[in-house]
């Protein structure tokens, strides 16, 4: 499918993936943003549902920042969002933290929690690789420290990879993986996991001010891991992006088959409408 406006009069509201579909984590998608902004101008509600790591609000600093309008959205439903209800029962506590140490402060914000050495920790909080150029093999005698304490790991961010302009770089969930097949215990926030979907639901309802079928809520995504097999779990119609991190192996650009794109998502058990490489109207 070459147009969103093709299926649109079919949905109420829309719960689009955000990284990968409106951005590529260096620039907006111009296409992808106008989709969206005549979708709501034809009287639909989006959400923008994220395995972004922090808060709600600091996701609309960043969308923000890479000049994706108000009008292109009604609400963004973060991981960061969910994750923040799972640390609450560590306050007072110290934890162990891996990711970017500048980039989510808001995560642990009022929360009275500690980020210290393992040694101290009662759990692991990874939000994302220390550092793009990483590899969760980087980090296998961290993990043999964290399994010799038996911590638990909280996994912010479910994604195993993300576009990033023209490269893909490792996420959290790759590092979740890598703990659990070494007999780690992981807890994961967002997307596939339902409670992000519960929550993004009542968001468009509440945006939309009245119930809605959910035969008539679309969601959009270029993963299968998560957007395909969060859709399924959620009952939602799927309109896959195929021209993210899913491009080279569908050739997405090129002369995609229907049937390889089939094939791909059918797995997850989602519902494919359509797919298109990149969101448009």
């Amino acid at each position: 499918m070459s147009s969103l406006s093709t299926i649109a009069g079919n949905y109420d509201a829309i719960l689009s993936d955000v990284w990968g579909v409106v951005h590529n984590g260096v620039a907006a998608h111009p296409a992808a943003v106008d989709a969206l902004c005549r979708f709501r101008e034809a009287g639909g509600r989006v959400v923008l549902i994220t395995n972004a790591p922090r808060p709600s609000p600091d996701i609309i600093d960043m969308l923000d920042d890479l000049a994706v309008p108000v009008e292109a959205y009604d609400a963004v439903v973060s991981s960061g969002d969910v994750t923040r209800a799972m640390l609450v029962p560590y306050r007072g506590q110290t934890l162990h933290y891996v990711g970017p140490a500048e980039e989510n402060d808001g995560l642990f914000e009022g929360l009275d929690i500690t980020l210290g050495a393992p040694e101290d920790a009662r759990a692991v909080i990874v939000t994302d690789l220390d550092n793009d150029d990483q590899t969760p093999d980087d980090y296998s005698d961290r993990i043999t420290t964290w399994l010799a304490r038996k911590l638990p790991m909280i996994c912010a961010n479910p994604d195993r990879v993300v576009e990033h302009g023209d490269q893909l770089i490792y996420c959290g969930g790759a590092l979740a993986d890598l703990y659990e097949a070494r007999g780690g215990m992981i807890h994961m926030a967002g997307k596939p996991y339902r409670p992000i979907y519960d929550e993004a639901l009542l968001v468009a309802e509440k945006v939309a001010g009245r119930s809605l079928d959910r035969g008539r809520i679309l969601a959009i995504g270029d993963s299968v891991r998560t957007d395909a097999i969060g859709a399924a779990n959620a009952g939602l119609d799927l309109l896959f992006v195929t021209g993210s991190i899913h491009a080279g192996e569908l050739d997405a650009f090129g002369s995609p088959d229907p049937d390889a794109i089939r094939a791909l998502v059918a797995p997850s058990g989602a519902r494919l409408k359509a797919f298109m490489p990149r969101l448009a109207w």
